[in-house]
């Protein structure tokens, strides 16, 4: 079993204990909102310019074909559209293109759920999700930050190093230790709710925290 059927399971039985109107970190979004997005942005290409692009008329048409899903459908059926996962035509319904595509997607939105309540306490996953994660995190994180002004080295403990930016100019370089899902968390801008470890020269530390990523 690839690592993306587990997140499926996860995610939509945490919106089910949630509740449609309990919020996430993604806000104004309910867990129904965000259930929605995780629906259309497997079942409708028209919508992906909007999701990838911050423009305008894109954009305003993503949100109008969410909200529409949001209000046409229940959270059981959204949860169970989700655990189901795509059609078999569309691309990430093979399971090792799921696995790239899906798990720090669905690994993300799990934590915006879970995070965004009170007293909240990190998911505790599976080994294989979590070295599924470090995998992927090492590729998409030279992305992620690839604009920071300072280098980032991040460290999971069993897992292993990984240089994900070289120092810029005179900057140095700050470490980030942590779980493969705190790492994730931190390249996706999840900052306020990652258990990371940030060790550096204060300034370094101060100019990554600045530093604004893909949310």
């Amino acid at each position: 079993m690839t690592s993306t059927p587990l997140l499926r399971d996860l995610i939509a039985s945490t919106a089910l204990d949630l509740g449609p109107q309990a919020p996430t970190l993604c806000d104004p979004w309910r867990v129904r909102d965000l259930m929605a997005h995780l629906v259309v942005r497997e079942s409708r290409p028209d919508v992906l310019p909007g999701i990838g692009l911050d423009v305008g008329p894109l954009r305003r048409h993503t949100d109008q074909v969410q909200d529409r899903v949001a209000g046409r459908r229940d959270l059981p059926q959204l949860a169970e559209a989700v655990r189901r996962g795509p059609a078999r035509w569309w691309p990430t319904s093979v399971g090792a293109v799921d696995d790239l595509v899906n798990v720090p997607e669905l690994a993300v939105h799990l934590e915006d759920m879970v995070r965004a309540q009170p007293d909240w306490e990190p998911t505790r996953l599976p080994e294989e999700v979590q070295r599924a994660l470090w995998t992927s995190l090492r590729r998409s994180g030279r992305m992620l930050y690839g604009r920071a002004p300072v280098g980032v080295v991040v460290v999971a403990e069993g897992h292993g190093r990984a240089s994900l930016r070289r120092p810029p100019g005179r900057a140095g370089t700050v470490v980030l230790r942590g779980t493969p899902l705190e790492l994730t968390l931190h390249a996706f801008g999840r900052d306020a709710v990652a258990r990371v470890e940030a060790t550096g020269e204060d300034a370094d530390l101060a100019a990554l925290d600045r530093h604004r990523r893909s949310v």
